[in-house]
């Protein structure tokens, strides 16, 4: 089964009660948090031991779930002491989801640094593995996405291959692995049963076609239907994440996304 999400991204202004209210009124089942970034709605590793208890319960009371912390930990580069700190940030937002009753911690791949793929490959691998029994034993799957430097499906394919852990999965950004000429159906094809959680934003080149903007569901040009369509015939059960990034202060600009994406989303999921 796949259900929709948002993250605080799209809400940054919000408290967790005003992200509650909208969530209920748009059919929203899971609320995906982006620490680092001052969002109002407050979760953070620096939230106290009684704090991670009343999020917790807040959102069980609703029926609603925490699915996802995305965090900002990257695991690929060249430096071994950053990635290091890397590895113990991330041990620590595993806390933080094993608190709260997250079921799933996004990281980034970063830059590539030096060296052949295969050995970047093994280099990220090697980066996040010794955390990952805490993850299990928390009940967290932690998810490579498909962005920046592996937007290539193949990439976070052998990443999530070479670790071979029950707690480490794939984040498929359904925009990303598009910007970068790959159809779904290829997408797909490399990710599989990898894919744990979905980020979904639609987007639109600039007329230059140097860049991409994120635009409302369905004025865009990424594919989605194709993408949900071929994780419901594999049976998938994960959660569909908007990501459209406001900044704070945009206030007046989250309650229009998330009316528009949950309308179209349930469209798709629903054809």
């Amino acid at each position: 089964m796949i259900r929709l999400a948002t993250m605080s991204s799209v809400c940054p202004d919000w408290t967790l009660d005003e992200t509650i209210a909208a969530m209920k009124k748009y059919g929203y089942a899971g609320y995906e948090p982006r620490p680092e970034w001052g969002h109002k709605g407050g979760v953070e590793l620096t939230l106290t031991s009684d704090q991670r208890k009343a999020v917790r319960k807040r959102f069980a009371d609703e029926g609603l779930a925490i699915c996802c912390i995305a965090t900002g930990v990257r695991i690929a580069g060249d430096d071994e002491a950053e990635r290091r700190q890397h590895a113990e940030t991330l041990r620590k937002y595993i806390d933080l989801a094993g608190d709260i009753g997250a079921g799933r911690v996004r990281i980034f791949g970063g830059a590539f640094g030096g060296g052949e793929l295969r050995g970047i490959v093994r280099r990220a691998a090697d980066t996040v593995r010794p955390v990952l029994d805490a993850a299990r034993e928390r009940g967290v799957t932690v998810c490579l996405e498909s962005h920046d430097a592996w937007c290539r499906s193949n990439m976070v394919a052998a990443v999530v291959d070479a670790v071979d852990h029950p707690a480490f999965a794939a984040l498929w950004d359904l925009m990303h692995t598009q910007r970068f000429l790959e159809s779904p159906a290829e997408s797909f094809g490399k990710l599989g049963t990898r894919v744990k959680h979905l980020h979904v934003h639609d987007g639109r080149y600039t007329p230059d076609g140097l860049k991409m903007e994120t635009v409302l569901l369905g004025e865009g040009e990424i594919d989605h239907a194709e993408p949900l369509r071929l994780l419901q015939q594999a049976g998938a059960d994960l959660y569909a994440s908007v990501e459209v990034i406001h900044k704070v202060g945009d206030r007046g600009k989250a309650d229009p996304v998330l009316k528009n994406y949950a309308e179209g989303l349930k469209r798709l999921l629903n054809a």
